[in-house]
């Protein structure tokens, strides 16, 4: 198991570790799942993600021609410091890995989900030409700040990053320090991400601490984000699932949406001009169950027409939320649905995403 530059400062706050992607990381501290959501929606948490993949591709129009045949976006719009959500696609035209790409002095930067890095970076080396460059920053950790009083806490540690809008960064001064900033996070909220060098990310994590924000674990982070109706490869993403199926079409750029040219892309057109046979959708469950991923759904007919890919309790909406794929034709809102729980059948209804309003700066 690897171990982040945080984690005996984890240790010292009380943190219960688990094993995720690879590294033994804190699930929760002494508060308790519950607790850390609420302060991150009231006030504001902190959470170490150092764990996911700082990717930096140095960039010329070879780089960008070569990314472009794997992940759907138009380079070109891309302006400097702004940050775009994405996928690598695959030759079918599922999901590889969802991911933040921005663009930087020189390149770009890609932040991969932990489990998914090693394997990334193989698929983007094979598309880049021997003129572009790529190295994964081990050097650095990532951390994110979340919830309504992010800003203030921020600005009074870091000068400037106020003026930041939603989905855009900079390069910013930490105690002599060039650390690199994106507003942006996963969890509903307005926030930030942090990339600071190791060797500084302790002293500038207890800053954090000491101006009231609390840290948060990967518990609080997945309740956080599946309010906010939020994927999470592995559950709503993967390799079989492709982006019009995960009701992600926005994160297609205008143009590639119209003219393809990346791997997948007639699978993908197909279900843009068709409709897809199945489709990620919300779900709120009658009562206090919760039904975890892998739960099967079924129409009033005794249909079986889906599957859970995440539940859980959500505490600011005070009841419990789940999202998976089902047959496209079940899938209008209110929709009534049965979800099978220990061997019973509950009711539940399709419900609209988000299921807790996002709250971003833009």
């Amino acid at each position: 198991m690897e171990k982040t530059a945080l984690y005996n400062f984890h240790k010292n706050l009380g943190a219960k570790f688990v094993p995720f992607a690879g590294y033994e990381m804190p699930i929760q501290y002494k508060d308790g799942i519950v607790k850390e959501h609420i302060s991150t929606r009231l006030y504001a948490g902190f959470f170490d993600v150092s764990h996911m993949g700082q990717l930096f591709i140095s960039g010329n129009k070879f780089s960008e021609d070569s990314l472009e045949k794997i992940i759907p976006l138009d380079f070109k719009e891309i302006k400097m410091n702004q940050s775009k959500y994405s996928f690598l696609i695959n030759d079918e035209g599922g999901v590889i890995d969802d991911l933040i790409i921005t663009r930087v002095e020189g390149g770009f930067n890609i932040i991969l989900n932990a489990a998914c890095k090693d394997n990334d970076i193989k698929e983007i080396s094979k598309c880049l030409n021997t003129n572009s460059k790529y190295e994964l920053k081990k050097e650095l950790s990532l951390i994110a700040l979340q919830g309504p009083k992010s800003e203030s806490i921020l600005e009074s540690i870091v000068n400037g990053v106020k003026q930041l809008k939603f989905m855009n960064g900079g390069y910013f001064d930490f105690k002599g320090n060039k650390i690199y900033i994106t507003r942006s996070g996963y969890t509903g909220e307005d926030g930030f991400e942090i990339s600071i060098p190791n060797i500084n990310v302790e002293n500038f994590t207890k800053l954090l601490s000491d101006k009231g924000a609390k840290p948060i674990g990967l518990g609080a982070r997945d309740t956080l984000r599946l309010e906010a109706g939020l994927c999470l490869y592995g559950h709503e993403l993967n390799q079989n699932i492709n982006p019009i199926q995960a009701n992600l079409k926005w994160a297609i750029s205008k143009r590639r949406r119209e003219e393809g040219g990346f791997k997948g892309w007639e699978n993908i057109k197909k279900d843009l001009q068709n409709g897809v046979s199945k489709i990620r959708i919300g779900v709120k469950p009658s009562g206090r169950i919760i039904a975890r991923e892998g739960t099967k759904i079924f129409s009033s007919s005794n249909e079986e027409i889906g599957v859970i890919t995440s539940g859980t309790f959500g505490p600011s909406v005070n009841s419990p939320v789940a999202m998976g794929y089902i047959k496209s034709k079940f899938s209008e809102i209110n929709s009534k649905i049965f979800l099978e729980v220990r061997g019973k059948k509950h009711e539940a209804v399709v419900s609209k995403l988000p299921f807790y309003k996002k709250s971003y700066v833009k």
